[in-house]
Protein backbone atom coordinates (compact mmCIF):
# COMPACT_ATOMS: atom_id res chain seq x y z
CA UNK A 1 0.00 0.00 0.00
CA UNK A 2 1.32 3.43 -0.93
CA UNK A 3 1.95 6.08 1.69
CA UNK A 4 -0.46 9.04 1.83
CA UNK A 5 2.26 11.30 0.44
CA UNK A 6 2.78 9.08 -2.58
CA UNK A 7 -0.96 8.74 -3.16
CA UNK A 8 -1.39 12.53 -3.05
CA UNK A 9 1.39 13.07 -5.57
CA UNK A 10 0.11 10.36 -7.89
CA UNK A 11 -3.37 11.89 -7.76
CA UNK A 12 -1.90 15.15 -9.03
CA UNK A 13 -0.24 13.43 -11.98
CA UNK A 14 -3.17 11.43 -13.32
CA UNK A 15 -6.24 13.07 -14.81
CA UNK A 16 -9.23 12.73 -12.49
CA UNK A 17 -11.70 11.73 -15.23
CA UNK A 18 -9.65 9.56 -17.58
CA UNK A 19 -7.28 8.12 -15.00
CA UNK A 20 -4.46 8.61 -17.51
CA UNK A 21 -1.51 10.96 -17.84
CA UNK A 22 0.09 13.19 -20.48
CA UNK A 23 3.73 13.84 -19.63
CA UNK A 24 5.97 16.03 -21.77
CA UNK A 25 9.62 15.12 -21.43
CA UNK A 26 12.41 17.64 -21.94
CA UNK A 27 15.36 15.80 -20.45
CA UNK A 28 17.06 15.25 -23.81
CA UNK A 29 19.97 17.71 -23.93
CA UNK A 30 22.39 15.66 -21.83
CA UNK A 31 21.56 12.45 -23.68
CA UNK A 32 21.14 13.68 -27.24
CA UNK A 33 22.70 17.14 -27.39
CA UNK A 34 20.97 20.51 -27.64
CA UNK A 35 18.45 19.57 -30.30
CA UNK A 36 16.40 22.02 -32.38
CA UNK A 37 13.26 22.82 -30.45
CA UNK A 38 14.86 22.97 -26.99
CA UNK A 39 17.55 25.58 -27.59
CA UNK A 40 15.39 28.38 -26.19
CA UNK A 41 14.28 26.75 -22.95
CA UNK A 42 12.14 29.66 -21.78
CA UNK A 43 10.17 29.81 -25.03
CA UNK A 44 9.55 26.09 -25.40
CA UNK A 45 8.52 25.58 -21.77
CA UNK A 46 6.03 28.45 -22.10
CA UNK A 47 4.55 26.84 -25.22
CA UNK A 48 4.31 23.40 -23.63
CA UNK A 49 2.76 24.66 -20.42
CA UNK A 50 0.22 26.66 -22.45
CA UNK A 51 -1.19 23.31 -23.59
CA UNK A 52 -1.70 22.25 -19.95
CA UNK A 53 -0.08 18.80 -19.87
CA UNK A 54 -0.39 16.83 -16.65
CA UNK A 55 3.36 16.94 -16.07
CA UNK A 56 6.78 17.80 -17.45
CA UNK A 57 9.94 15.77 -16.94
CA UNK A 58 13.03 17.99 -16.69
CA UNK A 59 16.37 18.03 -14.90
CA UNK A 60 16.97 19.91 -11.67
CA UNK A 61 18.62 22.96 -13.25
CA UNK A 62 15.63 23.74 -15.46
CA UNK A 63 13.23 22.83 -12.65
CA UNK A 64 14.89 25.37 -10.37
CA UNK A 65 14.74 28.10 -13.02
CA UNK A 66 11.27 27.51 -14.47
CA UNK A 67 9.19 26.09 -11.61
CA UNK A 68 6.96 29.19 -11.58
CA UNK A 69 5.95 28.57 -15.18
CA UNK A 70 4.92 25.03 -14.28
CA UNK A 71 2.92 26.25 -11.28
CA UNK A 72 1.15 28.90 -13.38
CA UNK A 73 0.27 26.24 -15.95
CA UNK A 74 -0.94 23.76 -13.34
CA UNK A 75 1.69 21.33 -14.62
CA UNK A 76 3.30 18.82 -12.27
CA UNK A 77 7.06 18.51 -12.06
CA UNK A 78 8.77 15.16 -12.59
CA UNK A 79 12.44 15.64 -11.76
CA UNK A 80 14.78 13.44 -13.81
CA UNK A 81 17.47 11.96 -11.59
CA UNK A 82 19.69 10.43 -14.25
CA UNK A 83 20.78 10.47 -17.85
CA UNK A 84 22.92 8.79 -20.46
CA UNK A 85 25.16 10.53 -22.97
CA UNK A 86 25.66 10.39 -26.74
CA UNK A 87 28.94 8.63 -25.98
CA UNK A 88 27.42 5.95 -23.73
CA UNK A 89 23.79 5.57 -24.80
CA UNK A 90 22.88 2.46 -22.81
CA UNK A 91 24.23 3.50 -19.40
CA UNK A 92 22.25 5.87 -17.19
CA UNK A 93 24.10 7.62 -14.41
CA UNK A 94 22.32 9.11 -11.41
CA UNK A 95 23.35 12.67 -10.65
CA UNK A 96 20.37 14.06 -8.70
CA UNK A 97 19.11 12.89 -5.31
CA UNK A 98 15.50 12.38 -4.25
CA UNK A 99 15.99 15.00 -1.52
CA UNK A 100 16.88 17.59 -4.15
CA UNK A 101 13.68 16.80 -6.07
CA UNK A 102 11.66 17.23 -2.87
CA UNK A 103 13.19 20.67 -2.31
CA UNK A 104 12.21 21.60 -5.86
CA UNK A 105 8.58 20.65 -5.17
CA UNK A 106 8.56 17.62 -7.48
CA UNK A 107 5.46 15.47 -7.73
CA UNK A 108 7.54 12.50 -8.93
CA UNK A 109 11.07 11.55 -9.90
CA UNK A 110 12.33 9.62 -12.92
CA UNK A 111 15.28 7.33 -13.49
CA UNK A 112 16.45 5.75 -16.74
CA UNK A 113 17.78 2.24 -17.30
CA UNK A 114 18.64 -0.22 -20.05
CA UNK A 115 18.15 -3.97 -20.07
CA UNK A 116 20.27 -6.33 -22.11
CA UNK A 117 23.42 -4.42 -21.18
CA UNK A 118 26.59 -5.62 -19.50
CA UNK A 119 25.93 -2.96 -16.83
CA UNK A 120 22.26 -3.87 -16.36
CA UNK A 121 22.85 -5.15 -12.82
CA UNK A 122 24.10 -1.77 -11.62
CA UNK A 123 21.15 0.08 -13.14
CA UNK A 124 18.61 -2.36 -11.70
CA UNK A 125 20.32 -2.07 -8.32
CA UNK A 126 19.87 1.69 -8.50
CA UNK A 127 16.15 1.27 -9.25
CA UNK A 128 15.80 -0.87 -6.14
CA UNK A 129 17.62 1.66 -3.97
CA UNK A 130 15.62 4.59 -5.38
CA UNK A 131 12.34 2.72 -4.83
CA UNK A 132 13.19 2.28 -1.15
CA UNK A 133 14.17 5.93 -0.82
CA UNK A 134 11.05 7.11 -2.67
CA UNK A 135 8.86 5.01 -0.38
CA UNK A 136 10.52 6.65 2.61
CA UNK A 137 9.69 10.13 1.32
CA UNK A 138 6.31 9.39 -0.28
CA UNK A 139 7.65 10.18 -3.76
CA UNK A 140 6.42 8.34 -6.87
CA UNK A 141 9.15 6.76 -8.98
CA UNK A 142 8.89 6.70 -12.76
CA UNK A 143 11.36 4.41 -14.53
CA UNK A 144 12.26 4.97 -18.20
CA UNK A 145 13.45 1.53 -19.22
CA UNK A 146 14.28 0.13 -22.65
CA UNK A 147 15.86 -3.06 -24.03
CA UNK A 148 18.66 -1.21 -25.80
CA UNK A 149 21.76 -2.54 -24.12
CA UNK A 150 24.94 -3.55 -25.88
CA UNK A 151 23.95 -7.24 -25.71
CA UNK A 152 20.79 -6.77 -27.81
CA UNK A 153 20.74 -6.35 -31.56
CA UNK A 154 19.03 -3.16 -32.75
CA UNK A 155 16.51 -5.17 -34.76
CA UNK A 156 15.43 -6.82 -31.48
CA UNK A 157 14.88 -3.60 -29.49
CA UNK A 158 11.12 -3.57 -30.08
CA UNK A 159 10.42 -7.28 -29.68
CA UNK A 160 7.52 -7.74 -27.29
CA UNK A 161 9.39 -10.20 -25.06
CA UNK A 162 12.26 -7.75 -24.59
CA UNK A 163 10.02 -4.78 -23.79
CA UNK A 164 7.86 -6.96 -21.54
CA UNK A 165 10.95 -8.00 -19.59
CA UNK A 166 12.15 -4.42 -19.21
CA UNK A 167 8.78 -3.16 -17.94
CA UNK A 168 8.34 -6.08 -15.57
CA UNK A 169 11.85 -5.70 -14.14
CA UNK A 170 11.18 -2.05 -13.27
CA UNK A 171 7.85 -2.93 -11.65
CA UNK A 172 9.39 -5.82 -9.71
CA UNK A 173 11.96 -3.43 -8.25
CA UNK A 174 9.42 -0.85 -7.09
CA UNK A 175 8.63 1.54 -9.95
CA UNK A 176 5.26 3.27 -9.64
CA UNK A 177 5.08 4.16 -13.36
CA UNK A 178 7.00 2.55 -16.22
CA UNK A 179 7.87 4.37 -19.42
CA UNK A 180 8.96 2.24 -22.36
CA UNK A 181 8.69 1.83 -26.13
CA UNK A 182 5.53 0.94 -28.00
CA UNK A 183 5.74 -2.55 -29.50
CA UNK A 184 4.00 -1.65 -32.77
CA UNK A 185 0.48 -2.98 -32.29
CA UNK A 186 -2.27 -2.87 -29.62
CA UNK A 187 -2.24 -6.67 -29.30
CA UNK A 188 1.48 -6.94 -28.61
CA UNK A 189 1.50 -3.92 -26.31
CA UNK A 190 -1.37 -5.43 -24.33
CA UNK A 191 0.99 -8.25 -23.44
CA UNK A 192 3.41 -5.72 -21.94
CA UNK A 193 0.64 -4.04 -19.95
CA UNK A 194 -0.71 -7.35 -18.68
CA UNK A 195 2.75 -8.41 -17.53
CA UNK A 196 3.41 -5.12 -15.71
CA UNK A 197 1.46 -4.54 -12.46
CA UNK A 198 1.94 -0.75 -12.52
CA UNK A 199 0.83 1.88 -15.09
CA UNK A 200 2.76 1.82 -18.38
CA UNK A 201 3.21 4.93 -20.53
CA UNK A 202 4.87 5.07 -23.93
CA UNK A 203 7.85 7.04 -25.12
CA UNK A 204 7.42 9.06 -28.29
CA UNK A 205 10.65 8.04 -30.00
CA UNK A 206 12.38 10.08 -32.72
CA UNK A 207 10.62 13.13 -34.15
CA UNK A 208 8.11 12.25 -36.88
CA UNK A 209 7.17 14.67 -39.65
CA UNK A 210 3.86 12.82 -40.01
CA UNK A 211 1.45 13.70 -37.16
CA UNK A 212 -1.09 11.13 -38.33
CA UNK A 213 1.48 8.37 -38.01
CA UNK A 214 2.51 9.66 -34.58
CA UNK A 215 -1.06 9.95 -33.28
CA UNK A 216 -1.85 6.50 -34.67
CA UNK A 217 0.95 5.12 -32.50
CA UNK A 218 -0.46 6.88 -29.45
CA UNK A 219 -3.97 5.63 -30.20
CA UNK A 220 -2.67 2.09 -30.64
CA UNK A 221 -0.84 2.16 -27.32
CA UNK A 222 -3.95 3.36 -25.51
CA UNK A 223 -6.04 0.67 -27.20
CA UNK A 224 -3.44 -1.79 -25.91
CA UNK A 225 -3.92 -0.60 -22.33
CA UNK A 226 -1.34 2.17 -21.92
CA UNK A 227 -1.99 4.57 -19.06
CA UNK A 228 -0.78 7.54 -21.06
CA UNK A 229 2.24 8.99 -22.79
CA UNK A 230 5.59 10.56 -21.96
CA UNK A 231 6.47 12.42 -25.15
CA UNK A 232 9.31 14.80 -25.95
CA UNK A 233 10.61 15.31 -29.49
CA UNK A 234 7.23 14.95 -31.17
CA UNK A 235 5.94 17.84 -29.05
CA UNK A 236 8.74 20.39 -28.69
CA UNK A 237 10.19 19.38 -32.07
CA UNK A 238 6.94 20.30 -33.80
CA UNK A 239 5.97 23.65 -35.28
CA UNK A 240 3.29 24.15 -32.63
CA UNK A 241 4.07 22.46 -29.28
CA UNK A 242 0.95 23.91 -27.65
CA UNK A 243 -1.37 22.31 -30.19
CA UNK A 244 0.52 19.02 -29.97
CA UNK A 245 -0.09 18.90 -26.22
CA UNK A 246 -3.77 19.68 -26.73
CA UNK A 247 -4.02 16.96 -29.37
CA UNK A 248 -2.44 14.41 -27.05
CA UNK A 249 -4.89 15.35 -24.33
CA UNK A 250 -7.80 14.80 -26.71
CA UNK A 251 -6.59 11.31 -27.56
CA UNK A 252 -5.50 10.31 -24.06
CA UNK A 253 -8.14 11.96 -21.88
CA UNK A 254 -11.10 12.30 -24.23
CA UNK A 255 -10.53 8.95 -25.95
CA UNK A 256 -10.80 10.52 -29.41
CA UNK A 257 -9.54 8.78 -32.51
CA UNK A 258 -6.93 10.16 -34.87
CA UNK A 259 -9.42 11.48 -37.41
CA UNK A 260 -11.42 13.38 -34.79
CA UNK A 261 -8.25 14.85 -33.36
CA UNK A 262 -6.85 15.94 -36.70
CA UNK A 263 -10.12 17.59 -37.68
CA UNK A 264 -10.26 19.63 -34.47
CA UNK A 265 -6.56 20.48 -34.11
CA UNK A 266 -5.30 22.44 -37.10
CA UNK A 267 -1.64 21.51 -37.25
CA UNK A 268 0.42 23.13 -40.00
Amino acid sequence: MNSPGKEVRLSRLFDKKSGKVVIITMDHAIAHGVLPGIRDTNDVIEKIVAGRPNAMTIHKGLASKYYRKLIEGNTCLICKLSGFSPYNPSLDTQFTEVKEAIKLGADAVAYGASTGDTRQDDMLKTIGHLARECDEYGMPLTVHIYPKGNLIKKEDYYKVENIMYAARAAAELGADIVKTWYTGSPDTFRQVVEACPVPVVIAGGPHSENPIQFFTMVRGALDGGASGVAIGRNVWGSKNPTLMVKALKMIVHENKNVQETMSEIKLE
